[in-house]
């Protein structure tokens, strides 16, 4: 019989809850600054115990969790969802939301496409902006 965990690795229980598919992918997105362990940002290597607050940036939006149980391997989705619980915040508004959305929509078009150099029609493009300016 298996002693039941006090501290697991954050990437490892990232992957094990089921919030990146690879350990590799939770551990990117440690050392990008989307994840926050009790207030603090954190490196993959902390170690984290059962009651910590997570705070994770994950396809646009913030998830406020609290750790429930440990995992170090991937589990099935119904035992996955049982090891943390996630606190749902309905502060904003519907026009608040809108907003948001609206503004999310508007920074996508202002950044560029392609990295690295710009094509014909792009460079013609910022001749353009330059001469208006």
């Amino acid at each position: 019989m298996k002693e039941p965990l006090d501290k697991v690795r954050l990437d490892r229980w990232l992957n094990s809850a089921r919030f990146y598919k690879t350990r590799t992918q939770a551990a990117k997105a440690c050392e990008g600054r989307k994840v926050k362990v009790n207030g603090q940002t954190a490196k993959p290597h902390k170690f984290i115990h059962i009651g910590d607050k997570l705070i994770i940036h994950h396809h646009g939006n913030y998830r406020n969790l609290e750790v429930l149980e440990l995992a170090q391997r991937g589990l099935p989705p119904a035992v996955a969802r049982t090891l943390y619980h996630e606190e749902i915040r309905h502060d904003l508004s519907e026009e608040d939301k809108r907003f948001l959305t609206l503004l999310r929509k508007a920074e996508k078009k202002l950044r560029p496409k392609f990295k690295g150099r710009p094509t014909k029609k792009e460079r013609r493009q910022m001749e353009k902006m330059k001469d208006l300016f």
